[in-house]
């Protein structure tokens, strides 16, 4: 798959798999991740006494999964910024702005992962690089495996869904502006969601 017609890195890297289980064994193999079926979206608080919710309609990704070793994984995404949607035309242009990303300088946000673990049960951490506009910083997704199915197309098909916090500062997202009761219009703090629907390669 072409993410957004740009390579992606040949060291891809890992991501949340399966438990040691010869019953999982099957699932082992590539995935693409199915934007149709998938969300990438984030919450920040709003003049410090609501939320913000928003999510990015256009992204890909590749998933390779072992289901006999959760650190043999690999993940890689790619989400459009121009695709951003928080509900108001207004808001959601000034976050494309170079106030915010930059969407014309840097049209992509990326992640790319460099370990995983299983904390017990279902659940696991995938560890990796985050981009956004020209900085890289590390990050880490807890997820919790929603299993397996078979669709009506015979697709075979994987779910995750998990969440992380981060600075948006750390990345060079600082504009903010200071309210007259006190306090910030932006916080600093973003809390990102990930829903995540993939689909197995055919061999």
């Amino acid at each position: 798959m072409g993410l957004f017609n740009r390579k992606s890195s040949e060291s891809a890297v890992t991501t949340a798999t399966l438990p040691v289980d010869p019953a999982l064994a099957a699932l082992t193999g590539d995935y693409t991740i199915d934007p149709a079926h998938s969300s990438i979206g984030f919450t920040v608080r709003h003049a410090m006494v609501t939320n913000v919710r928003g999510s990015f309609a256009e992204h890909e990704g590749v998933l390779k999964l072992d289901g006999a070793d959760p650190a043999g994984s690999a993940a890689s995404i790619d989400v459009r910024i121009a695709s951003i949607d928080t509900g108001i035309a207004d808001r959601d242009g000034h976050l494309r702005s170079a106030d915010f990303f930059d969407a014309e300088q840097f049209p992509l946000m990326s992640f790319r992962s460099t370990a995983a673990e299983q904390l017990g049960g279902d659940l696991y951490r995938i560890t990796g690089d985050l981009t956004i506009k020209d900085v890289t910083k590390p990050l880490s997704i807890d997820l919790e495996f929603n299993g397996t199915a078979t669709d009506v197309y015979g697709n075979e098909r994987v779910g995750f869904e998990g969440s992380a916090e981060i600075l948006r500062s750390a990345w060079g997202l600082t504009w903010n502006a200071a309210l007259e009761t006190g306090g910030v219009m932006v916080s600093d703090k973003v809390k990102l969601n990930f829903d995540i629907s993939a689909i197995k390669n055919a061999a």
